[in-house]
């Protein structure tokens, strides 16, 4: 193989996997973004839980202030009985004691309720603060997990950095020049694979004559319409082109 060739297919590799390692460490800040949000909004819906407990608190406090104040009012209408001196009296006030102590147990049942709201609402406390100290452990795990792939992938891209270096000195100025340029406008792949007449960059065919020159791996050849610069791997053999 063109040893201009060959060198241009490794560098196509390294700037291939520089490109993926920047990749992986641009896409850390927001991969903790998703793990902040989500642990905000279990806080968030604690927080709504405990404004519903506390909702419920005021409103058994409220219900228990108006049974208070209902058992007042039937204390006096019973301390009153021995002031009632005709029968017709008598029937009235007992009448009106008795809509006060049914009022009273209606009032009972409601404080009952609310209780038992509350019991509902106290269990879902405890279990959205379970959540919120399992989502705090999730996201705290990810980020010491996400920091140690960024620093491996910085030491990575310091390796290939060099091995980069190495193999671009070994290239003819004019060919790096145009692989430089290829990159720039493209999508980070320059150097690929004809496979079967059909460049593996574009996916376009070629033309048989061009791709037997190309198979001979000889000269530095592009393909007529993604411009990319082309080699063979041979026959039978897996296809390892850079994509």
């Amino acid at each position: 193989m063109n040893e201009q060739l060959a060198s241009l297919i490794k560098l196509q590799q390294i700037d291939s996997d520089i490109l993926d390692k920047r990749r992986s460490i641009g896409a850390i800040p927001l991969k903790i973004s998703v793990a902040e949000k989500l642990y905000k909004e279990s806080v968030a819906a604690f927080e709504k839980l405990k404004q519903r407990y506390e909702s419920l608190e005021k409103k058994k406090r409220d219900k228990e202030r108006i049974l208070d104040d209902i058992n007042e009012r039937i204390k006096k209408l019973k301390t009153r009985m021995t002031e009632i001196k005709t029968n017709k009296e008598y029937q009235a006030h007992l009448k009106e004691i008795e809509s006060a102590e049914k009022e009273h147990y209606a009032v009972e049942d409601e404080i009952l309720i609310v209780m038992e709201e509350m019991d509902v609402s106290s269990r879902e406390i405890k279990l959205q603060e379970k959540k919120i100290r399992t989502e705090k452990e999730k996201m705290e795990a990810l980020k010491k997990e996400l920091e140690r792939e960024k620093e491996e992938a910085e030491k990575g891209l310091l390796t290939l950095r060099e091995a980069r270096a190495k193999i671009g000195d070994g290239i003819d100025k004019e060919l790096y020049d145009r692989y430089i340029t290829l990159i720039e406008s493209g999508d980070g792949v320059v150097v690929t694979e004809a496979k079967e007449e059909v460049c593996q960059g574009c996916n376009m065919n070629i033309p048989p004559q061009l791709f037997v020159e190309i198979k001979r791996n000889e000269e530095i050849m592009q393909c007529p319409q993604c411009n990319r610069i082309l080699y063979y791997k041979g026959d039978g053999q897996e296809s390892t082109a850079v994509q």
